[in-house]
């Protein structure tokens, strides 16, 4: 008998099954969800100057698959990633396979475009949880609390995903900062290798950017994810002429809609960024 769906893992079907086509537009005109509060962030990262802040800042949410970009240093550092397409590792029954293009060999770079999620389990898991647990001290990483849910002893594969680590916009853009200044305790080539795989097209005013989205929801008194505010994040940084611009935009949306919350993110703040570059 097929495995029992989550409630975590229907809301990430619908999330992934988006991100999947590379667009985040789906055919029929999709429409986003109201979004009840939003947070954007802008710092040069050269000297670390915040040069936008709107919205609320402070609070710390799930950073959902935001965090593969912790989880790509960490496999590149310690050298269980080797390269663009190195690894390739195969699928196997019983991973999470409710996105058609996770049921297939996966390697670095399709595990980013694809967010697929067996694939930085399959990375978390090699490290161990003493070496993960450490990098994500040494990351200064949010609330660095990878215990995962109460009880359940899974926090080496499930504390990033609406449980137990927390980050607050301002904590990812400092990392992000850091991680772009090189002031992470990882090699070069971690840092090489990531900003490879996290490659975006570049603006039309010519800023180069590398970004990752993350989608998640709060969990409810009764434990249960809360679908209807579901939290959206778009992190990363721009580039041109050697000048780089870290940023973030967080959302937390208002009821549902045709384009999760990660997505919706995303376009939104792209759509915003050449001009938000070009006045700095």
């Amino acid at each position: 008998m097929p495995r029992p769906t989550t409630a975590l893992e229907a809301f990430a079907a619908a999330v992934f099954l988006t991100i999947s086509t590379g667009t985040g537009n789906a055919l029929a005109q999709p429409s986003g969800a109201a979004v009840a509060s939003a947070c954007t962030l802008l710092a040069d990262v050269a000297t670390g100057k915040l040069l936008t802040q709107e919205g609320s800042c402070d609070q710390p949410i799930t950073p959902a698959s935001t965090f593969k970009i912790a989880i790509s240093l960490m496999g590149y550092d310690s050298g269980l990633l080797k390269n663009e397409h190195v690894p390739a590792l195969p699928f196997r029954e019983g991973y999470a396979d409710w996105v058609p293009e996770w049921r297939t060999s996966t390697d670095p770079t399709s595990w980013m475009k694809n967010s697929v999620v067996w694939y930085s389990k399959q990375v978390t898991r090699s490290l161990g949880k003493l070496r993960f647990k450490r990098y994500v001290a040494e990351f200064d990483y949010g609330n660095q609390d990878v215990a995962g849910d109460p009880g359940k002893q899974n926090g080496l594969t499930h504390a990033w995903l609406s449980s137990s680590l927390k980050i607050t916009p301002l904590q990812q853009l400092r990392f992000l900062e850091r991680m772009v200044r090189h002031q992470l305790p990882v090699s070069n080539r971690a840092y090489d290798m990531t900003t490879r795989i996290l490659e975006l097209a570049p603006l039309p005013n010519g800023w180069e950017v590398h970004g990752k989205t993350g989608s998640g929801a709060p969990r409810r008194s009764d434990g249960k994810l809360d679908l209807d505010h579901a939290y959206g994040w778009f992190v990363g940084w721009a580039n041109r002429n050697g000048r780089n611009v870290a940023f973030v935009r967080q959302v937390q949306l208002a009821g549902k809609g045709d384009i999760r919350a990660g997505l919706q993110a995303r376009d939104a703040f792209l759509a915003e960024l050449p001009a938000l570059l070009d006045r700095l």
